[in-house]
């Protein structure tokens, strides 16, 4: 019996160290990767299920087009429902579209809309690439990891860990009841500030956020990143 716990024992300890290393490389490949976008990066959160029919599967591609067509690159978890439908848009207006891939058993599966595709197994490595290289934040409706994308980019903003750089939740409809939990528990209760409030906007156009994003972009004195002209873009992305 204790020969079989220190095998069980070793055993692990070497799951764990191989599981080390295999960490650093996803960030080591991310970060490289990523390093060579040259242009500032939106990154676009939301739910893998969400059906080519449903409206914020129209308003992701909308948006992923007009970031496009504004300089930037659109970056995504790499998945279908409005990952893929951000990815569509950039694709297709001619932009950088950047996939970074969960693998999941059940679920994940690429999109065939991306310019730039990574595959991570670590959760925590693929946040950290789609925090570093964005300047903004767009989340649609969706689940769990949703939510935990979100409160993850609301904690690094409100901790200053992350510049403040703007925060969107798209459907007034759904984030409503979250809106209003935040205001009357959080905030009521002292868990987070009043202020804190006012690090993400709620709507329900996207048209506006591109201008929205570079408006801030510029005034928040990060003009020498330079956003490259339509036909140099795909070159920025690292030939991809």
């Amino acid at each position: 019996m204790k020969q079989d716990q220190k095998k069980f024992e070793v055993d692990r300890m070497s799951q764990d160290s191989w599981r080390m290393f295999r960490t650093m490389g996803e960030y080591a490949i991310g970060f490289d990767r990523m390093s060579r976008l040259r242009v500032p990066a939106v990154t676009v959160f939301g739910s893998a299920r969400t059906q080519i029919t449903n409206r914020y599967y129209g308003l992701a591609r909308t948006l992923g087009k007009g970031l496009a067509k504004a300089g930037f690159a659109v970056a995504t978890g790499g998945g279908p429902g409005i990952m893929e439908a951000a990815n569509r848009g950039a694709f297709e207006a001619g932009g950088i579209s950047v996939g970074l891939n969960i693998v999941l058993e059940h679920e994940q599966k690429p999109n065939s809309y991306q310019t730039l595709s990574l595959d991570f197994e670590y959760f925590h490595a693929r946040k950290v690439m789609l925090a570093k290289y964005s300047v903004g934040f767009v989340i649609f409706p969706g689940g769990f990891g949703t939510l935990d994308e979100l409160a993850e980019v609301l904690t690094l903003v409100q901790t200053q860990k992350l510049h403040a750089f703007p925060i969107y939740l798209v459907g007034k409809d759904y984030w409503s009841g979250l809106v209003e939990w935040f205001e009357k528990t959080l905030a009521t209760n002292g868990a987070i500030a009043p202020d804190d409030l006012k690090l993400f906007k709620v709507l329900d156009e996207v048209r506006t956020i591109p201008v929205d994003i570079k408006r801030y972009y510029k005034s928040a004195g990060r003009a020498g990143f330079k956003i490259p002209a339509q036909r140099d873009r795909r070159r920025a992305a690292g030939g991809n």
